[in-house]
């Protein structure tokens, strides 16, 4: 779809052009860069511990210096007496910014037509003016990985932080194939094939994978050793899985697919990521002998099996990380990625425990990732994605007070906000006459 009438039709909805600018006052606000002094404040760096009384000194997109006594020189001091630091939080699976609104199609973009595309990259895709990204960020989450969705090979997912006026601008440095594993299950509870016949189709679509696969490792040779090729797009894509270039992220969900799709990465020398993983509590021993690390969630959802017990979907990631599984966390939604920081709570409450759910959200996600260096902490020499709250951001009664995202101020403003301000305090308006 293209880009250009998607933005202009959230344009026509929102009645603003730029959801990155805040109104106040009948004027906008832009994000702003400078250098910022974030002072007195406690800091919870996730690697390196919380720190009382600490400011850090953001400039030129980076955290300068964290500790006592910074130099304010030239510098726009915040006060943070009271407040608390944190890194900003990384949601590791969304459609954020590739779809508007559900159900019209001209502004739905994460599937393309076919079930071998690993060419359609969700980079390009991205919309930087959507509604929901000014929603998700002033709640802290300042960077996700949104990922096309589809058929066996939809695309490739890509790293986005929440603020730019491109694309280019707004990419994490991060970027992956996305394969969605064949399903040894049924569809649903709608899903009357017989048995025989699921086990046919799962069948049929594992093959076709080993297929796909197995032309891709060929395009690969062939173009190592030099022979001309015609440019074959899906194949050539797909062949940097293959070779390890791009991480692949498996869509994988119930246990046993799970533990087919450990059997089909074993012996491939690739850089293998699992996403999904509902029933990875299951098999989590198998997992963690594997050595593959998982983007686990929605957590707030309901259990994949009806004789489960209600509280399965919370106190998956705390069981897989037990058992020595490196877990991140993903909302897998677009509108209502901003709730991420309470899949992360839920997910504390029963059984991860509140250090590790932070760590789901932030470092976890940036190691996984191979961002690290970047990314996932409070430390100096990072991106400054930071969040400034009145406390724990998993607790519902914390309020967000700012959020920078590379070194950008970002306004606290979005559609819901200005909404909500409008219509707090009404006057009757024009009566009738």
């Amino acid at each position: 779809m293209n880009r250009i009438l998607k933005t202009l039709y959230t344009s026509m909805l929102a009645l603003l052009p730029v959801a990155a600018m805040a109104q106040i006052d009948g004027e906008f606000v832009k994000p702003r860069t400078g250098k910022f002094l974030l002072q007195n404040a406690t800091v919870v760096t996730v690697t390196k511990g919380t720190l009382t009384n600490t400011s850090v000194l953001v400039e030129n997109g980076k955290i300068v210096q964290v500790g006592t006594n910074l130099s304010a020189a030239g510098a726009e001091v915040i006060d943070c007496t009271g407040r608390f630091i944190y890194p900003g939080m990384i949601d590791s699976g969304t459609r954020l910014g590739l779809v508007e609104i559900s159900s019209v199609p001209e502004t739905v973009d994460y599937a393309e037509i076919g079930n071998v595309t690993p060419n359609m990259q969700a980079l390009t895709t991205v919309n930087p003016n959507s509604e929901a990204i000014g929603v998700t960020r002033v709640s802290g989450v300042t960077t996700v990985l949104t990922v096309p969705t589809g058929g066996l090979f939809p695309g490739t997912a890509a790293l986005i932080n929440l603020n730019g006026y491109t694309p280019d601008q707004m990419y994490g440095g991060f970027k992956a194939v996305v394969m969605n594993f064949p399903s040894s299950g049924r569809r649903g509870r709608f899903d009357r094939r017989s048995d025989e016949d699921v086990k046919k189709d799962s069948e049929k679509a594992l093959k076709e994978a080993n297929e796909i696969w197995g032309n891709a490792s060929k395009y690969l040779n062939l173009k190592k050793s030099g022979a001309e090729l015609q440019f074959y797009p899906e194949m050539d894509q797909l062949s940097k899985a293959v070779s390890g270039e791009l991480p692949l992220l498996i869509v994988v969900n119930t246990a046993s697919d799970i533990q087919h799709a450990i059997k089909w990465v074993e012996g491939k020398n690739i850089k293998v990521i699992f996403s999904g993983v509902a029933e990875g509590w299951r098999v989590a021993d198998e997992i963690a002998k594997a050595g593959i690390p998982v983007i686990t969630g929605p957590v707030q959802d309901l259990p994949t099996r009806q004789s489960d017990r209600y509280d399965t979907p919370y106190a998956n990631a705390g069981k897989m990380a037990k058992a020595g599984v490196k877990v991140a966390l993903r909302t897998d939604e677009e509108e209502n990625v901003r709730n991420l920081p309470f899949h992360a709570a839920f997910a504390a409450a029963y059984g991860l425990g509140k250090e590790d759910a932070l760590k789901a959200i932030t470092i976890n996600p940036a190691e996984i990732f191979g961002i690290a260096d970047q990314y996932g902490s409070v430390e100096a020499g990072k991106r400054a994605n930071l969040v400034i709250s009145t406390g724990d951001p998993l607790e519902t009664k914390s309020q967000i007070l700012h959020v920078f995202i590379d070194g950008y101020m970002i306004p606290m403003s979005n559609r819901h906000i200005r909404l909500y301000q409008e219509f707090l305090e009404r006057s009757p308006g024009l009566k009738a006459n």
